[in-house]
């Protein structure tokens, strides 16, 4: 997991796919329907499927935050109104040129776009079973799965 920096030509969206907050969750489809118009390929950080993307988000703008946040080429441009406020005025545009373009459909079929699978060690349980040498439970028990996220999820092997 690379946090935007100024040396790549990444665009990179966090966003949230909860429903929880409505003004929230439509923020972020906002902002990804104007990256999908422009036809740029973007990579999107769901806080709410990665803590460790909630993390990096906090950690580069300095404490906590909610989402949308868009960066384009490492440099952080802002959220939902600092996002139309620049496409209003024909600058995000500009801000995106240079930046890869998506030539095909962009659907993924291991994910359908949500840049997350569901662990196939664990099945989305975040819990493996294992044999144990104790005497506890006639040797058996189960642990933490080690190859998910805490919400039992993976990144795309397709598309990520």
């Amino acid at each position: 997991m690379n946090p935007p920096n100024g040396r790549s030509q990444e665009v990179i969206l966090y966003t949230t796919s909860l429903r929880g907050i409505r003004k929230t969750f439509r923020d972020c489809n906002t902002i990804k329907f104007l990256l999908r118009s422009f036809r740029v390929i973007y990579h999107e950080r769901d806080v709410s499927l990665h803590l460790e993307y909630r993390k990096e988000l906090c950690k580069i703008l300095g404490g906590k935050v909610l989402p949308p946040k868009l960066f384009i080429k490492g440099r952080y441009i802002g959220g939902v109104d600092e996002v139309i406020g620049l496409h209003e005025n024909g600058w995000l545009g500009k801000l995106l040129e240079g930046t890869p373009i998506e030539f095909g459909e962009g659907h993924c079929n291991g994910c359908a776009c949500m840049r997350f699978a569901i662990c196939s060690n664990c099945n989305g349980s975040c819990k493996v079973f294992t044999k144990n040498n104790g005497d506890n439970n006639n040797g058996e028990l189960f642990i933490r799965c080690a190859e998910c996220n805490e919400n039992g999820l993976v990144k795309c092997p397709i598309c990520c």
